[in-house]
Parts: structure tokens; sequence; C-alpha cells
């Protein structure tokens, strides 16, 4: 065995080249071992063989078997099965083995040649193990006799390179060499024959070939010397050719064979036989010894074998013989459809993928030959697809433009392959390409901007509107979150604080949320943007503006703004002289809602009246104005109880009391608060029953009307020491100027017999003008003072005013020592002469 493999790694002739087509050769005899080293593709193709296992290379071929692998760690190519040169390219000069190396991440593809050499492994043989030949006695010498060629399926040097005969006295070997290089033996006739001296003759004819070590096969020779047959059988011609269509059944005849001899009797009988044919060829004809007729008995496939060469010999009864060559040529019919190989496929690939990017690579092989075997590959023209050809029968599928996974998301490219052929034969392959999504489109709202509308009084996490965004993309890519971004204020300031305590919207949904109970008074309009977000890498984005109108609802009763009402539920009095006429405007209540629309409008009306029909309430104004003259027995305290009402559904309304005092002098006035102490402090002696009386509350007035007086009087003499200080340098006013004097009323309540003394002090004569209330609401707000005691403003006194000056006193009257809150009372007094001397101010209490 050692000088075996020394022989055989001689023969390993390596020859590495790059081709145009990128294509490499090598070199190796057949019958190497598995696993023996081919060459080194890594190297030759100058690949990186650290990274080369994870860049899936690998090879492809055609046929069953696969005699070659490449080991990646090292880029070697090795042997997988035992390699028969003498099967796969029998009876060719070069045998060649094509392999396809595929580099997966480069999709590129690169072409390896093999030569597979001939090796000395098969000895020649014979087809008949005896040879017989029958020689007339009368055969001159030197006659030849063609010897039955030894078969050997080796070639070149390794194939038969000559005979060798046994040793005998009567017979010698020629050996020559024919037009188609093959060696041919015949046996000489050197010596006459002499059936009556020797009727046979045994004789071994050895075959040698070329090989190292030479190898031989025998066969025995018959010799059976005959009486005399002096003419043989002849063919017309030493060499036919037939042409046979490959697709013709079994039991067609191919072609009849003649020969002619002009012997008579049983040495004019010819008997026909295959003197040389192959094992395939005699499993593909039959010979009729007799009628010389050659019929088709396999199927015949010009893709296997081109054609057929048969040796026949014609021999006579006598012995003599003839031969011929038969040429069967099988002639090529389009009965092979092309076959399509998918070598590497990408299953998905991205939509963003640019033009260019392959698919697939493709082989496509048609056994045929000529027209038959060309081969024209098409995909539907509809496709952003092209097929592009690589090198002889490899096409690569390639994107042809930009493809969008929102208009195709899959695609099935039926590949058609179709010979030239008459009629063309094709065969179609599926390929499912899948498109991937990538986040190219961001989310659409629905709207372009939403308006929603809620109830002011909501409960909280009411459901206020719906937002809806869609997303083409697939899967992460087109999952929608929604998300609060700005609040807009009314004015237009934007500010995000107020989203998350007023609203909420659902990241999934869309759906907005309320997160506390709006009010229409004090916000009308909430605008804020919401941004709806999908789930790509990068995320993509839109925003839409909401807007959120706050609808009223009639939740506010109307407030009273005039008259009024203290912290003791009491109000200020209203005068109005006895001598009023009807429509004498009293006074007026003003009242506001906060509510907007028809839940604002007010409405005014008198609940109640001490005298029915003396007074009446404008509808829609609230004036209270003087429905009839004052009578005599018209009280002087006139009680009304004015209701306001809104116009909602239901309506809500509210009720304030006013005082109105009738009187057209101060005397009268303090007539009748006299006339109402005492019928008070008679109703609290033995009133009602016999009420017990309250001392308690008397000592407390009396406290009270002397801390009063004992306040004005400290402020009078400081105030007539600053005047007299101001004004000692400057004139004197003249006693008929008049001025404005507006105080502000003091928070402390001053008792009736107080107030009765302060009046007597001055002695003053006064009077009541008639009374202008055009604005009570102004009168009303200059007395939300918070200071004890004011100062009014300074007398500026005229001559034209000399003999009157105008004062308003402010006095809170408590009608009793019982209980019983009384509203104030504003008076306003006039008197005849300057007060104070030089400009004095009357103060206000």
């Amino acid at each position: 065995l050692l000088p075996m493999q020394r022989a055989l790694l001689c023969f390993v002739l390596v020859a590495v080249w790059k081709a145009a087509c990128e294509q490499i050769r090598y070199s190796i005899p057949e019958e190497m071992q598995k696993g023996s080293f081919v060459g080194n593709i890594g190297k030759d193709l100058g690949l990186d063989l650290k990274g080369l296992s994870h860049r899936g290379v690998r090879i492809t071929s055609r046929g069953r078997t696969q005699y070659f692998a490449l080991d990646v760690s090292s880029g070697h190519l090795y042997i997988t099965e035992r390699i028969d040169r003498e099967q796969i390219c029998s009876g060719l000069e070069k045998c060649l083995l094509n392999l396809g190396i595929i580099i997966e991440d480069k999709m590129k593809l690169y072409g390896v040649e093999i030569e597979v050499t001939d090796i000395n492994d098969n000895a020649p043989s014979f087809q008949s193990e005896i040879l017989e030949f029958k020689i007339s006695e009368t055969t001159a010498s030197g006659s030849l006799f063609p010897l039955r060629q030894a078969q050997d399926n080796d070639i070149g040097v390794n194939a038969i390179q000559n005979y060798q005969l046994s040793s005998n006295g009567h017979f010698s070997l020629e050996v020559h060499n024919g037009s188609d290089g093959a060696k041919y033996a015949q046996l000489v006739l050197e010596k006459p024959l002499d059936r009556e001296e020797l009727a046979f003759y045994n004789l071994v004819l050895t075959a040698f070939d070329g090989g190292d070590p030479i190898r031989s096969g025998k066969t025995q020779i018959n010799v059976i010397v005959l009486d005399a047959n002096d003419n043989p059988p002849i063919f017309s011609q030493a060499v036919s050719k037939v042409n046979i269509m490959e697709n013709v059944p079994k039991g067609t005849e191919v072609v009849v064979i003649k020969a002619t001899d002009l012997d008579e009797g049983v040495n004019k009988e010819i008997k026909y036989s295959f003197q040389k044919i192959t094992h395939q060829g005699s499993q593909m004809f039959q010979l009729d010894s007799t009628t010389g007729v050659i019929t088709l008995t396999g199927n015949l496939d010009y893709e296997e074998t081109e054609f057929y060469e048969i040796e026949l010999e014609a021999t006579d009864g006598g012995g003599l013989f003839d031969r011929t060559k038969i040429v069967v040529l099988v002639r090529d019919v389009n009965d092979n459809a092309p076959e399509i190989a998918i070598s590497s496929l990408i299953s998905s690939v991205p939509e963003d993928s640019p033009p260019g990017t392959v698919i697939a690579l493709l082989n496509v092989h048609d056994q045929d030959s000529g027209e038959n075997g060309e081969v024209t590959c098409s995909i539907p023209s509809s496709l952003p697809f092209q097929l592009k050809k690589s090198f002889e029968n490899y096409y690569s599928l390639v994107t042809d433009r930009a493809l969008d996974r929102e208009q195709e998301a899959a695609y099935n490219i039926t590949v058609t392959a179709t010979d030239h052929g008459a009629p063309p034969l094709s065969t179609s392959a599926t390929i499912s390409l899948q498109i991937l999504d990538t986040n190219d489109n961001p989310p659409r709202f629905e709207q372009a901007a939403y308006t929603g509308y809620v109830r002011e009084n909501n409960p909280r996490g009411a459901s206020i509107l719906s937002l809806q965004a869609s997303d083409p993309d697939w899967g992460e890519n087109a999952r929608v979150t929604y998300s609060l971004l700005l609040l807009l204020l009314p004015g237009g300031e934007g500010s995000e604080s107020p989203v998350s305590s007023s609203i909420s919207i659902h990241s999934e949904s869309g759906a907005v949320y309320a997160l506390r109970s709006f009010d229409y008074e004090q916000l009308r309009e909430l605008r804020f943007q919401v941004q709806a977000q999908d789930g790509g890498s990068p995320p993509l984005s839109t925003n839409v503006s909401v807007t959120l109108w706050i609808l009223d609802q009639n939740d506010n009763s109307p407030e009273i703004l005039y008259p009024a009402s203290r912290s003791d539920g009491s109000t200020g009095v209203e005068l109005a002289p006895r001598s009023s006429e009807p429509g004498y405007l009293v006074t007026k209540v003003v009242a506001v809602d906060a509510d907007s629309g028809q839940n604002a409008w007010l409405s005014y009306q008198l609940l109640k009246a001490t005298e029915p029909g003396l007074f009446r309430v404008g509808l829609q104004s609230g004036e209270i104005r003087t429905a009839r003259s004052v009578l005599d027995k018209d009280a002087l305290k006139q009680s009304l109880v004015v209701l306001v009402k809104d116009n909602g559904q239901p309506p809500l309304s509210a009720s304030v009391s006013v005082t109105v005092v009738l009187a057209d002098s101060l005397p009268q006035i303090l007539s009748e608060l006299s006339s109402l102490s005492a019928s008070a402090a008679a109703a609290a002696a033995g009133g009602g029953g016999g009420a017990e009386p309250q001392p308690g509350l008397t000592l407390y007035l009396g406290i009270a009307v002397a801390s009063v007086s004992g306040l004005f009087f400290s402020f009078l003499l400081g105030l007539l020491a600053l005047r007299l200080r101001r004004w000692r340098n400057s004139q004197l006013l003249e006693s008929g100027a008049s001025g404005n004097f507006s105080g502000v009323p003091v928070s402390q309540f001053v008792g009736i017999d107080g107030v009765r003394a302060f009046l007597h002090s001055y002695s003053q004569e006064f009077f009541f003008p008639q009374p202008n209330y055009s604005n009570t609401l102004s009168s009303q707000k200059s007395c939300d003072v918070k200071d004890p005691f004011l100062l009014g403003e300074e007398l500026n006194l005229s001559k034209a005013d000399e003999e009157s000056t105008q004062v308003s006193l402010l006095i809170w009257i408590n009608s009793s020592p019982l209980p019983i809150s009384v509203p104030p009372l504003e008076l306003v007094l006039i008197s005849k002469a300057p007060l104070g001397g030089k400009g004095f101010p009357m103060p206000a209490i």
C-alpha cells in the first residue's frame, strides 16, 4: 500500500488560477480516499479564514452524489465519496467536475473546476473467455485472423498497450494501431495447416496495459482446422452510420446488416454476431444472428450517450468471416424541461432595502443540447424584481425598485425557465418573500382637530371624548400610544401643569377623561394637544389640537350686590319722603349671576311688603319705586323682601330685605324713633304674654353709647386743633359756601339715646332735601371701610353756599334694648350755618 499511496500522491496536481469569471481549477487522481485534501479554497479565493464559519460558505453542485465538502475552519476542500473516473466520465479524455462556492453574506458565487485524472485501476478484459476460430486447411500462410479487442476502462497510458500470444509452431500475433488510437491484434498463420496432422489448437492471448504496475487480461483461442472453404462472407461497407431519434420506442428496427458469400451449401450459410460492443450497448440493442436485423431493446437518452459503436462479424459455414462497424448516432429531441435549482435564498427583506438587494441565487440547467438546451429565465414584469445572469447558468434575483410593505406585505415570485426547443418546454419555481416592516409611517389622526363638550359639575373620571389614530405599519411599529402634551389657556399661553390635574388620556384607547369636576364660571374653554406615538425605533409621532368646551349649568344662585347684607343679616336703610309721588325711585336692587346665557337672565319681584301696594319692583331693572302716594297711616318703617330669580332650569333665586323709612324731616325721624323705642321697651316689659325683661342687653347698650360718645368728642377736639393750626393764616371761608361731605359708616352700633344727645348738643336745625338714588350701588361700595371712625372730606365753602352746609351722617340705630336688629339708616343732614368755624369738617359716625 505504501508505494500505491506514494503513487497516488504523486498524481495529485493542483493547478489554481483565477479567470475572469472568478473560477479556480484543481486536478486530482481518481480513487482517492475519503477525507483526502483537494485544495485550500480559503487561500486560493483570498478569503478571511477567521470569519469564514460565520459567512455562510457552502458548496453547490449538480448530481445526486456530493463528492466534495468544505472545512470552513481551515478553508480546505476535501473528498467525501470515492471517485471512479470510469463511472463518471466513461470514454472521455478529460473528466471535469464543476462546483459552486457560495458565500451567503456577500451573496457571491465562485466556480471551481476539478479534473479527475485516470489511474491504472482497471485490468484489461475480454468480452469472452474463449475465442473460437475455424480455419480451413487450405488457408494460405500469412493469412490474418482478427481477434476480439480486449476492453480496458482506463485511458491513455493506462489503456491497452500490447497483446501477446502463447508460443506455438503455426500462429503468430500482429498488433497495430487503429484510427481511433486503440491497439488491435490479429492472428497470423505462419505455416499451412494440415487437418490430418492436427485438427485442433489451444492458444492463449494476453492483453497488457501501460500502467504502473502493469495489469493484464487473458482469453483462450481455440483453432479448429476445417476442410477447404475458399470464399469468406463480405460486407459492402466497412463502416456504416445510422441516425435514430432518442424518443423512438422499444422494438424499433435500427438497421439490417447483410454480408454475401460466393460459396455454396454449408459454406454459404452466414451467421451474424456482435464482435465488439459495450455493456451499455448490449443492453440497448439486439441482433438477429440469421437475418442481421438490429432491434432497439432499451430507451435511448441523448443526454446519457450520444452515439454507439458496434462491430459485427459475419461467419459462413466454413468458418470464413468478415467484419463491419455500425455507428448508431442518437439525435436529440426536446424531451427534457429545464431544471431550476435554488442555490441560496433569503425568505424576508426589510421594506427599506435598496434596489439591487439580492434575494436568491438560481441555477438553471437543461439536459438537452443545442437550441433544446438553451434556456431563458423570466419573472412577471409587474413585480419589483429582476433577474440578472451571473455566469454560465447562474442567475441572481434582485430588487428592482423600492419596496413598500404597506402596499404589498408579501410576494410570491414565479421564476419561469423556458428552453428554445420546438415545442418549447418550461419549468416554474415559486419563491415566497416576506417584506419586513420598518417604521416609516407616523400615526395619523382621523380628524385634523378635535372638539369636545362637557357640562360643568361633571363627575370625576367621566369620559369626555375619544381620539383615534391609525398607523399603517405592522407590529410594534403600528402600536399607538397617546399622551397629553400641552394645555393652551384661552389667552393663548401654554402651561402643562393644568393638564395633569384636569384631564387624562388613556394611553392605548385614546379616551379622554376628566380628573375633576369643571366649573364653567372658572374655566369655560380648555385647549390642549394630544400626541400619538408609535412603538417603532426610533418612534414617530403626530400631534393634534383638542378644544374642550365647558357647558354651563344653572348651578349658581343670583348674588345680590346691593343692598349688601352685613354680618348680622341686616341691610342699609333707604329713605323716602312722605311727599313722594307715585313712581318715585326709592332704591335699586343690584344682583348678578355667575352663570351665562339664560341661566344668568335675572328677574325681580316683590315677595313681601309691610304695606302691600305701596311699592313695586321693576321686573328686569330691580328698581324699587313707590306705587302710590304715601298715606298718614303708613308706618315710618317699611320692610320689603325682594326675590331675585334666574331663568335656569330649574330656576335658582335669592332674596334680600330692604328697610325704607318714610319721613320728611329729622325731628320727625327722632320722634318716630322715640315712639319706636318706647313701644319696644313696653313690649319687652310685658308683651307677648309676660316675657322676661333682659337687663343685660340694656347694660351693654349703655356701655356702647358711652364709648362711642367719648371717642367722638376725642376726635372732635383733635380735629379742631389740627384745623386751627392749618388754617390760621388763611382767610375764613364765606358762610354761604357749600361743600361735599362723604363719610364711611362706622362698624360700631350706637344707641338711640346717644344719637339724640349728639344731635341736641349742636342744637342745629336740619331739614331733608330730595334724595338722589341714581347710583345706590356706588353708595354701598363707599361703606366698605373697616376703620371704626373715619374723617370725612373737608368742607369746601364758598360765598355762594355760605348759608347751607350739607353733612352726611350715617347712624346705626338699634330700636330697643331687645335683641331686635334694625337695618342702618342713612340720614342726610343739612345745616343752615357753617359747622366748626373755619372749614371744620364734620365727622361721620
